[in-house]
């Protein structure tokens, strides 16, 4: 939990008009908790249906209009686009003068510091990059769970008073994060947050092919620990017949992979390469177990057919 204290919206006026310039699941989120802490959300734009059903959920009453006029109202922009899309709008924005000297332009995207907001700065704008390393419904749920949330924050040195007090005030906690490591800085957390979603769904399709008939409720329990393990302990989390060096049980395991879903053998090989090589490094895998284990990993031409333990 967070231990930001929030100061109650009613005590203080509506101190920026806000904007959000692509209502997916992040913006609305984002601008209905500043507006918690006392902005005022005053625009939106969205393309889609669902955008706008989404801006009217979030954000009741605020009208939704073109980008253009989202940046003639408010004070402070949240460019909520996807990462691909943003240097372009960016740039459109600029071009066409939308862009005001002195107006707050926040965007959302992970890979992107804030040189991918060069374009408008030259046009006087302050640029901020805040990331919210959170997974997004679009629901109302989300201003709950940005609570304690980090934000990874990039912003000139003379807006990083600015930028991290906006995330404290949307009960987040900024963590600085250096320009040009911000592509590392996403990588991560894609690897950990995009590929467990992967992992998980893949993972209850298997037990529901082995006859499982609620995988959700009985993964819940173990990945829980597993994840809080891997948080407390790290490496030393390890466990499973890849840790121990078992290579009979892998071989079968890829085996009825094969079989029963061949789609997933890539990604367990890959992970299980991963899982082996770190579990060597940290010495949970013993050697004289490794090379059986390694050689089943390394293409499988020697696996068994029948499952049977080598």
């Amino acid at each position: 939990m967070s231990t930001v204290q929030q100061p109650d919206a009613k005590d203080r006026p509506a101190r920026l008009t806000v904007g959000v310039v692509g209502a997916g699941r992040v913006g609305p989120a984002l601008a209905a908790s500043l507006q918690l802490a006392g902005h005022r959300p005053v625009a939106a734009s969205g393309v889609s249906d669902a955008s706008r059903r989404r801006a009217a959920l979030m954000l009741p009453d605020v009208p939704v209009v073109a980008p253009s006029e989202v940046l003639e109202r408010a004070e402070l922009v949240l460019l909520t686009v996807p990462d691909d899309a943003l240097p372009g709008l960016v740039q459109g924005l600029a071009e066409t003068g939308a862009v005001r000297p002195g107006q707050l332009l926040v965007h959302t995207s992970g890979r992107y510091g804030t040189k991918v907001l060069g374009p408008a700065l030259r046009a006087g704008a302050l640029p901020l990059a805040l990331h919210p390393a959170m997974t997004f419904t679009g629901t109302p749920v989300d201003v709950q769970r940005l609570a304690g949330c980090s934000f990874g924050v990039t912003a000139p040195e003379e807006l990083r008073l600015a930028a991290e007090a906006l995330v404290i005030e949307m009960g987040g906690e900024p963590e600085w994060i250096a320009e040009e490591m911000r592509p590392l800085y996403h990588a991560a957390l894609a690897l950990g947050a995009n590929h467990l979603v992967t992992l998980v769904a893949e993972s209850m399709e298997l037990l529901r092919t082995a006859g499982i008939e609620a995988p959700d409720r009985m993964l819940g329990p173990l990945l829980g620990a597993a994840l809080d393990n891997a948080l407390r302990s790290g490496d030393a989390a390890l466990t499973g017949p890849v840790a121990r060096g078992d290579a009979g049980t892998v071989a079968a395991h890829v085996t009825e992979l094969r079989r029963h879903a061949p789609q997933t053998v890539a990604g367990y090989l890959a992970m299980a390469r991963a899982t082996a090589d770190r579990a060597l490094a940290h010495g949970l895998l013993k050697p004289e177990l490794a090379e059986d284990l390694l050689g089943v990993l390394a293409g499988g031409t020697d696996l068994p057919e029948n499952g049977e333990e080598r």
